[in-house]
């Protein structure tokens, strides 16, 4: 088996690890908590734990999120990891809290950590978690809403979203295939008439 990665984008520092920007680095934590790894410092911007049973490399960029290109890059040329081994996660404005959807490609809409992935890859065919963050904004400005904390009434949301993520990660990881793990956790909006018949 192909050595896989996972990286989760985020900004280093206490003042932000609570915030949204940095629920990347929350799944990243949750996998090396299940599988009982310590994080230590890597070659280039970046810690990094390795998991050797299931050949996987758990890494959080140090470079802060426009810039992690730079980290991601840096670990693929190393560790000689194709692309589509290199699974990105990261929060998601487009996608309502607390929902959670994987894609194989794609552009990086408005999310600057991305955009430094896209540019440094020259490809935006990768897998990816996106943790649906969206649905609370009102009328404040993305780039402050992104570093604000989780609201007390989503903390319970939150875990749920961590824990399905971390799953669908690990069901990657022993699968091999994106396109199964897509079909296995990508939630499908309900319909009007299910919401009812549910009531």
């Amino acid at each position: 088996m192909s050595l896989k990665t996972i990286i989760g984008l985020g900004n280093p520092g206490r003042q932000y690890a609570t915030t949204r920007h940095n629920v990347g680095f929350m799944v990243i934590d949750e996998l090396a908590k299940r599988w009982n790894l310590t994080f230590k410092a890597g070659k280039g911007r970046y810690v990094m734990a390795k998991d050797v049973s299931k050949n996987t490399i758990l890494v959080k960029p140090t470079t802060y999120m426009n810039l992690s290109g730079e980290a991601a890059q840096h670990v693929i040329d190393y560790f000689h990891i194709d692309i589509m081994d290199c699974m990105l996660v990261f929060d998601e404005l487009d996608i309502p809290f607390p929902q959670v959807r994987i894609r194989k490609q794609g552009g990086s809409g408005t999310h600057k950590g991305i955009q430094s992935v896209i540019y440094q890859f020259n490809d935006d065919v990768f897998p990816r978690i996106r943790m649906g963050i969206g649905g609370q904004q009102g009328l404040k400005p993305s780039e402050a809403f992104v570093l604000e904390s989780y609201l007390k009434d989503e903390i319970i949301g939150l875990g749920e979203q961590i824990n399905k993520a971390a799953d669908a990660a690990e069901f990657w990881i022993e699968s091999d295939d994106i396109d199964n793990t897509m079909n296995r956790f990508n939630q499908r909006p309900k319909s009007a008439v299910e919401v009812t018949e549910e009531k």
